[in-house]
Order: C-alpha cells, then sequence, then structure tokens
C-alpha cells in the first residue's frame, strides 16, 4: 500500500500511526504518538535543554536522593511513556517511590507518571498544551508542570475530575514552592542561567 503524508492513497481516512514510524526517525528528531497521529519536532534547542537539566539537577538531590529533602521519587530525563495507544517523551517525569519501588529494565514504561514536566518552545507549545495535557488527564498524571524558558515562566496544574486547574504561575527570577516539590524553595532564575 502507498502511504502519501499519512493518507492511503485511495482512501479519505487517515493510517494510524505505529511504534515502527517512531523506530526509523533520524537521531535529531523527537517522534510522539498522540492520538492516533505522529507528531515529529526537531531535538530541543540549547535553552530548552538547559532549563530541563537545570530543573533535573534541582530536583534530583532532595526528593530522588533525599539529599536536603524528603526523597521518595523516582525522576527521568525524557522518559518514552506507553500510555494505552499513546507514545510521549516527556521532558521531565516523576513517580512516587509507593507506586514504582523500582526503576523497571524496559524500554518504554506503562504506569503513569505522578508528575511531568514539559518545557515549551515555539515548536511545541500547541501540542504540550492541547494535544499532551488530556491524555496526561486521561492517565491520571496528578500534577503537570510547564516551563516557557523564552517567556520565562513555570505554571503548575493539579489534575481535577474535570481537567486541569492553575495551582501558580510564576516568572523571571521568583522564588517558588510548587507542588508536589513544595518541599524545597526553587529558584526560578536558576532554570534561565546561561
Amino acid at each position: 500500500m502507498c502511504y502519501v503524508g499519512g493518507v492511503e492513497m485511495g482512501s479519505a481516512a487517515p493510517r494510524r500511526a505505529r511504534y515502527e514510524d517512531l523506530l526509523g526517525l533520524p537521531e535529531h528528531v523527537l517522534g510522539e504518538i498522540l492520538g492516533g497521529e505522529l507528531h515529529l519536532q526537531p531535538r530541543p534547542a540549547i535553552r530548552h535543554a538547559a532549563a530541563s537539566s537545570a530543573l533535573g539537577e534541582e530536583l534530583g538531590p532532595p526528593f530522588k536522593r533525599g539529599r536536603g529533602g524528603p526523597g521518595g521519587w523516582i525522576l527521568l530525563d525524557e522518559p518514552e511513556l506507553h500510555l494505552g495507544e499513546d507514545v510521549l517523551v516527556p521532558d521531565l517525569a516523576g513517580w512516587r517511590r509507593e507506586r514504582m519501588p523500582e526503576l523497571p529494565d524496559v524500554a518504554a514504561i506503562e504506569l503513569s507518571p505522578d508528575w511531568v514536566c514539559e518545557v515549551l518552545s515555539p515548536s511545541s507549545v500547541a501540542t504540550d498544551r492541547v494535544l499532551k495535557l488530556p491524555i496526561y488527564a486521561r492517565e491520571r498524571v496528578a500534577h503537570v508542570w510547564l516551563v516557557d524558558p523564552i517567556a520565562r515562566t513555570l505554571e503548575v496544574f493539579l489534575r481535577e475530575t474535570d481537567g486541569w486547574t492553575l495551582a501558580g504561575a510564576w516568572r523571571d527570577d521568583a522564588k517558588v514552592r510548587a507542588v508536589p516539590f513544595d518541599a524545597i524553595e526553587l529558584d526560578l532564575a536558576i532554570l534561565w542561567a546561561r
């Protein structure tokens, strides 16, 4: 069969993306399957990667290792999540140890995270907000953080029974205590440092 732009020639219905579609992607392309469609974007820009890395460096010691904080979390950079038919790669994700006592020895995790952080970029903001947030709600992710390194903002969302509630939004060099990591004060200026 011949496919052009995801549509089988001679058919009006688009072909649902399959995991095999992700396997052949070039190294510099990040692919996800959202709602049966293949979504591609370039690897993150340096400002995006720096904000994600800095956030992981800040949260890791107190929450993953228990140094200066309560511990009790598994935190991962860019884990591949298989949630139903969707394949997502958030910038950061975390699981409470009571739900995931050990790090599984698998290529992709099927257990939904307790917390997800998406670092926004001009090429991903619509996908992160419009397509991924409903999937995270469906999969009962309790907390989603959206970090925008260009606007220098942090938005924290809590899942409620009817969708997401904005728990707080901060910008620039604010010092915040944001759920679920409110046991420490996070200096946002660290995320934007160059």
